[in-house]
C-alpha cells in the first residue's frame, strides 16, 4: 500500500482472478470515497477536538450532512450523531478553515474576556457606591433621632 494507491500482487497464472480482484477493489473504493464521515474520522482529518467540533457545528460553521441512529451492540439505547459530506471535508482541509476558525474563536474569546472584566468593574463600582450611600444614611439616622444613649449606657441597661 502506498500513499494514494493500492498494490496488488498474484501470480501471472491467476490473471482472470486478478481482473475480478482489481474490480471489486476499484468498486469499493469509489463507493468508500462517497461514504459519510462520522464525527470521530473527522476530529482526526481536520485535527480538531470534540469541543472544538460540537462548537462549530452548533454555529453553522461545520456543515451536516444529516444524521445516524444506531443501536450499540448489547444495550439497548440508541444514538444519535451528525455525519459528514467528505467533499466539504476536504474542502474545509484544503482551504484552512480550520486554522481560521481558531483564529476567529481566539478574538471571540478575549473579547468576552474584555467585556466581562469590564463588566465585573462596573458592579464594583457600584457595590461601593451603593456601600456609601448605607454608611452616610446610617450616620444621617444616628444624628436625627437617636439622642440619650449615654444616659442610657449610664443606667446600666446595655453590658
Amino acid at each position: 500500500m502506498q500513499s494514494g494507491g493500492l498494490i496488488l500482487v498474484m501470480p501471472e497464472t491467476a490473471k482472470t482472478v486478478f481482473r475480478a480482484t482489481t474490480s471489486t477493489v476499484s468498486i469499493a473504493l469509489a463507493d468508500m470515497a462517497k461514504l459519510p464521515v462520522i464525527p470521530r474520522e473527522i476530529e482526526d482529518i481536520l485535527a480538531i477536538t470534540a469541543s472544538e467540533r460540537k462548537r462549530w457545528l452548533e454555529d453553522g460553521r461545520l456543515p451536516s450532512a444529516g444524521t445516524r441512529t444506531v443501536r450499540l451492540q448489547g444495550r439497548a439505547r440508541r444514538i444519535t450523531f451528525h455525519v459528514f459530506d467528505p467533499r466539504v471535508v476536504e474542502d474545509l482541509l484544503d482551504r484552512g478553515a480550520v486554522d481560521e476558525w481558531r483564529e476567529e474563536d481566539a478574538a471571540a474569546k478575549a473579547e468576552n474576556r474584555r467585556r466581562a472584566a469590564y463588566q465585573a468593574k462596573l458592579t464594583r463600582s457600584l457595590k461601593k457606591q451603593k456601600k456609601a450611600k448605607q454608611v452616610e444614611q446610617n450616620a444621617d439616622d444616628a444624628l436625627i433621632g437617636l439622642f440619650g444613649w449615654d444616659e442610657f449606657g449610664s443606667d446600666g441597661l446595655l453590658r
